[in-house]
């Protein structure tokens, strides 16, 4: 008996082991009241689309092995191809929001007399999530609605969810708050070696480190000798911060024609290349930004100008 009350005992632990681990397989339930609309793990999911009478706005996975999120914005009409620009830390994290995607309550089917009370008859707003397996398309409500009630649709059986109300603003207004303002990949600790071209003329210096300071730039030719305009005036081009809106995509030419360079930062860590920054004059004279990570050429603000007219001091160090 005490053999077989082992074997019992035995048997009944692994079984709650293997219980234990498909529930920590599974994903997190959510809040309490809160139902499935699309019940699919955040690996399957590929892409989200939202449009609606003036707007289409996706989010997708670079086809590439690091995974990047990228963000496509179009018109309606369509008057110009699509824009593709990388996306946030904000888009990511609204993107995983859609497997699963989640509502707040399930209003059941609706009949036409309530759709269109919920702002859901005939409306142009349309959500696609594609997953692995298909697509998925749902209806939203209109936005005279507004944000504090979103109702959504669901096409394949017409049932009516209430989803969380801070789900869409983000898509909605994507272009000010999805695109990804980052120039480069690297920190500002990353590289040891600079080089400043501007004017036909370039220039090397070395980075040393300082506690609590910002590093120094010191001329290749006179290491000992560091030089405090090009610190001050590197210091103001690693903190230019081009608006969302005026990052172009991928393959777009600003107006008038690819810009004329200005100047050139070029990163190094050792021997190796790991970065640079161009800046560049457009036809209107204002000038653009690209790095090694920007997908196009951004729009740099009005005081760049003094940046760029100091340049070719630091590159000739006269």
């Amino acid at each position: 008996m005490r053999t077989r009350g082992v074997v019992l005992q035995g048997m009944l632990a692994v079984a709650g082991l293997a219980a234990a681990f498909f529930v920590w397989q599974r994903e997190p339930v959510g809040a309490p009241g809160e139902v499935v609309v699309l019940d699919a793990p955040k690996r399957a999911l590929e892409r989200v689309r939202y449009e609606d009478a003036s707007v289409q706005v996706e989010l997708f996975r670079e086809g590439t092995e690091d995974g990047a999120l990228w963000l496509r914005l179009g018109t309606k009409p369509v008057t110009a191809p699509p824009r593709e620009l990388r996306a946030n830390e904000t888009a990511e994290q609204l993107f995983t929001r859609f497997a699963p995607l989640r509502a707040t309550r399930s209003l059941g089917v609706l009949d036409a007399e309530r759709l269109a009370e919920v702002g859901l008859k005939d409306s142009p707003r349309k959500l696609a999530v594609k997953l692995a397996s298909g697509e998925h398309s749902f209806t939203l409500a209109a936005p005279a609605i507004g944000w504090g009630s979103p109702y959504l649709r669901r096409e394949t059986d017409g049932h009516v969810f209430l989803l969380p109300p801070s789900l869409l603003p983000d898509l909605e207004n994507a272009a000010h708050r999805l695109v990804d303002r980052t120039l480069h990949s690297f920190g500002a600790s990353a590289y040891d070696t600079l080089t400043v071209t501007a004017g036909g003329t370039s220039r090397t210096f070395l980075v040393r480190a300082r506690a609590q300071r910002s590093a120094e730039l010191l001329p290749r030719g006179a290491p000992d000798a560091p030089d405090e305009t090009a610190r001050k005036w590197h210091e103001r081009v690693w903190l230019l911060a081009p608006a969302q809106v005026d990052f172009l995509g991928r393959g777009e030419v600003p107006p008038g024609g690819e810009p004329r360079e200005a100047f050139r930062v070029e990163y190094l860590l050792g021997e190796k290349r790991i970065g640079q920054l161009t800046v560049a004059r457009g036809a209107g004279g204002e000038f653009y930004a690209r790095t090694e990570y920007t997908p196009g050429w951004a729009k740099l603000p009005p005081w760049a100008d003094s940046i760029v007219l100091e340049a070719e001091k630091v590159a000739t160090g006269r």
